[in-house]
């Protein structure tokens, strides 16, 4: 099985795939996990090598509001649908990385509502951010203004046990690795102080972090984390196919070239907090955008439905993610005719990726660049193998992939 930064990684919302309710209230447990486990033939047969989940843990609504992280949602199943899951991944060699909310909880969780029924004076008073200067109206912090939502103090000793806890007994269960949502609002030196304690058990535990903006390098360094979100080049790459401006695409490169001196970027054109690609550029620059994704250094992740050129509009407000995080029918065959032949250019482009892994850690050159065509050359670390790509944003969209012949046009 190949390593967590190596592994070609299809990105899954679980609640939204497998068709649970978000909104409404749901307890009776339904292992839909079962239907997303029907899928990874699927997964397989378009290239991936891992899977990885959005939360699967006990939520309020839509999984990012946590009321306990022992415990599978039961919109999803149990512990014997996940021990399922991951009995399917092993059998067809997929690793399974999980998302870990450990910023916030929702409202309801168990242990913010004994701190808030404990008051200032309580055991429990601390473990979040509440401001008790009033202590008949203590008032709790929100995660960018979500009031649903509220952080933990990660100054406090008990919140790195119980977060270290909770990694170390999904990794023990099957899973490979995590996904820490959130990572850029929680001190890097949280993570130093939790992350050792997971690596003591779990050495090959791949472990990456959703970091948006700011200095990416310095928080890898002091975190620990393997990695994190590449969302300059998500940026980059959207844009300039849609404006026509590749120049800021090398210029995302450049930087891109760098943060590899340090560690391999989680890299991605498209994922369950933004507008579907293909609604923002097209089907051919869809295309495109997964061909730069496939031939640049990084560890690469596909958003479910990308594949298959799925449409839709992040909104904000209530309901505001339900397009770009829906349901997949009962089977493949079930799918609409105008996906597969972006499904079709997507394993292609994942089998060229798969076959060539020392592109994970390969830097880029520019070769010639104007608004609308940009030819760069993608070299190994060790300067011995490399790819000419030259991408093409006049109307349609194409790309020419060479490794001394055509491996891959569009």
């Amino acid at each position: 099985m190949t390593s967590g930064r190596d592994t070609i990684w299809w990105h899954v919302y679980p609640l939204g795939f497998c068709g649970a309710p978000i909104r409404d209230h749901d307890t009776a447990p339904t292992p839909r996990l079962d239907h997303l486990t029907g899928w990874l033939d699927y997964a397989v047969d378009l290239g991936a090598t891992g899977l990885l989940l959005g939360p699967v843990f006990a939520s309020e609504t839509h999984g990012y509001d946590t009321l306990d992280h022992s415990r599978i949602d039961p919109r999803l199943g149990d512990d014997a649908a996940f021990d399922r899951l991951v009995a399917a991944c092993r059998t067809r060699g997929v690793r399974l990385v999980l998302d870990g909310v450990f910023n916030h909880v929702g409202r309801h969780h168990p242990w913010l509502q004994q701190a808030l029924a404990g008051g200032p004076a309580g055991p429990d008073a601390h473990i979040f951010r509440i401001d008790w200067s009033d202590p008949a109206a203590p008032r709790c912090g929100t995660f960018e203004g979500h009031g649903e939502l509220v952080p933990f103090d990660h100054s406090q000793p008990r919140v790195a046990d119980a977060v270290a806890d909770v990694m170390n007994h999904w990794l023990d269960r099957g899973a490979d690795g995590w996904r820490l949502d959130a990572a850029y609002a929680v001190p890097a030196e949280f993570w130093a102080r939790v992350l050792p304690r997971v690596r003591q058990h779990h050495p090959d535990a791949w472990l990456t972090g959703e970091v948006i903006h700011g200095d990416y390098p310095a928080y890898v360094q002091a975190s620990g984390l393997d990695s994190v979100t590449q969302y300059e080049l998500w940026k980059a790459i959207w844009s300039s196919l849609a404006d026509r401006n590749l120049f800021e695409l090398d210029w995302a490169l450049t930087r891109h070239n760098r943060f590899l001196d340090t560690f391999v970027p989680t890299t991605f054109v498209g994922n369950h907090d933004v507008t579907r690609l293909a609604s923002v550029v097209g089907n051919d620059r869809l295309v495109a955008a997964t061909a730069i994704l496939c031939t640049v250094g990084g560890t690469p992740t596909i958003y479910y439905g990308d594949e298959q050129a799925f449409r839709g509009e992040k909104r904000d407000g209530w309901g505001g993610d339900d397009e770009i995080r829906p349901s997949f029918p009962a089977s493949p065959a079930d799918l609409a005719g105008y996906g597969w032949p972006v499904f079709h250019a997507h394993q292609a482009l994942l089998r060229l990726r798969r076959d060539r892994p020392w592109l994970t850690t390969a830097r880029t050159e520019t070769v010639a660049l104007t608004n609308t065509v940009y030819a760069y050359r993608t070299v190994s670390a060790d300067g011995a193998r490399a790819l000419s790509v030259e991408v093409d944003v006049t109307s349609p969209a194409h790309v020419i992939v060479r490794d001394g012949d055509v491996v891959f046009s569009s």
